[in-house]
């Protein structure tokens, strides 16, 4: 049986995040959204189908995997914005003779399909499109194909990947936990650190943990990944995810609910967000309840809110439009690439889009259109894709990681995706 994982229409509601990466390689706990349908199917995803814009990165990122395309075999497809867990895959039952439809409220979660369904899936459908959900759908309706209600997470916005960290991150420690069969501390511990409810941390090889380092698992689990150096006197408060290869500075306090990508640096305070990889907030400064892309950059002192001043809920700009977010307490998102100067300060419920530049004292608009630059003094203006792509490749041939040209191509294409937002903004 072939396992497929699919992006569906409702990916819009996950921007500035996806524009470089698909909804199902978002982070949740210490794995993504991806990660977490193989470790509990237990079978490796066959097949990526996504937005036409990201298929040539994705087949050179995952080159074993086959990008926008069908196969004749007996298929499990399962929608990327889900959060799988034990639940959702013991709902999974099907009888191999016959097609079924998982559905969560108005969208499909999963759906097994027999080859000869798959033909008729493959004679309606585009292999650069999106819209597998309401081909499946509109099969279904004519070969009265079983549909069977799932009670399962699936995220519906950015900020729900925020709002189930916490829960995701004590999830993924039993995932983690099995796989290391009980050999938990492995890592350099100091001898004055103080590591309080042992059985629920998680230190991989390699890692250092400082003088006078607070690992406090009290109230929820912490995973520290490989190559990790928690320096001295930081305090990390469970539950908490540390991904391969960062560095947690001196005196950082990280509080609950946050994960932390591999090969980031990160200082300060930081609560309940979730920063991808090879992003750096080194220094001192606030994030709450925020979620930031790869390669962004945070410049020291740089602070945002996260709770309105009257503790209603918070609401953002999303497409053009007021969405309230049902949540009392949002900080903000950032895409990929973004960069703040020193003493910057976000508003609650601030957007960010990617590769933008910004700098000054002040608060910058609560939304900010991708590919932005300037002093939020002053009026924003266009940041010039060659500028964009120059910093880009200067930063990531830093950590080694090659620029190629399928990315360059994406960046070209996602800079013509957000003229509009700009001109909406008068940033043109």
């Amino acid at each position: 049986m072939k396992v497929y994982v699919f992006e569906d229409t409702k990916y819009e509601k996950f921007l500035p995040l996806v524009y470089f990466r698909p909804v199902f390689d978002l982070k949740c706990g210490a794995l993504s959204l991806k990660e977490k349908i193989e470790k509990y199917t237990g079978s490796k995803i066959s097949h990526l189908l996504c937005r036409k814009e990201l298929s040539s990165l994705l087949k050179e990122i995952y080159p074993k995997k086959k990008t926008n395309g069908l196969s004749s075999d007996f298929s499990l497809f399962i929608n990327g914005r889900v959060i799988a867990d034990s639940s959702f895959i013991k709902q999974l039952r099907f009888d191999k003779k016959k097609d079924k439809l998982f559905i969560k409220d108005d969208s499909i979660v999963a759906a097994y399909l027999k080859p000869v369904t798959i033909e008729k899936l493959r004679e309606r459908w585009d292999n650069n499109s999106i819209n597998i959900s309401d081909i499946l759908k509109s099969v279904a309706s004519e070969e009265d194909i079983q549909m069977q209600d799932t009670d399962v997470r699936i995220a519906d916005y950015a900020w729900d990947l925020i709002k189930f960290n916490g829960e995701e991150i004590r999830n993924d420690f039993l995932l983690i936990s099995k796989e290391m069969k009980g050999k938990k501390l492995l890592g350099s511990i100091h001898s004055s650190a103080h590591l309080l409810n042992k059985k629920d941390i998680i230190i991989d090889r390699e890692s250092e943990i400082g003088p006078g380092v607070v690992l406090d698992a009290t109230h929820g689990q912490i995973i520290i990944g490989m190559n990790v150096n928690v320096m001295a006197h930081a305090v990390i408060i469970g539950p908490t995810f540390i991904g391969d290869n960062t560095i947690v500075r001196v005196g950082a306090k990280i509080y609950s609910n946050t994960s932390i990508g591999e090969v980031c640096k990160v200082g300060g305070e930081v609560d309940s967000s979730i920063i991808h990889s090879y992003s750096n907030k080194q220094h001192d400064g606030y994030l709450g309840h925020a979620y930031l892309g790869s390669w962004v950059n945070i410049g020291a002192d740089t602070n945002n809110s996260d709770l309105k001043n009257n503790y209603s809920n918070v609401k953002v700009y999303l497409n053009g439009k007021l969405t309230d977010t049902g949540m009392q307490h949002f900080g903000m998102l950032m895409g990929d690439h973004s960069k703040t100067g020193i003493n910057m300060m976000f508003d609650t419920g601030t957007i960010i889009g990617v590769a933008c530049n910004l700098y000054g004292s002040g608060l910058p608009p609560r939304f900010v259109p991708s590919f932005v630059r300037g002093s939020v003094t002053a009026p924003l203006k266009t940041h010039s894709i060659e500028m964009a792509l120059e910093t880009a490749k200067i930063v990531m041939s830093r950590r080694n990681v090659q620029f190629l040209k399928s990315y360059e191509e994406l960046f070209r294409k996602t800079f013509e995706l957000t003229v509009s937002e700009r001109k909406r903004e008068k940033n043109i």
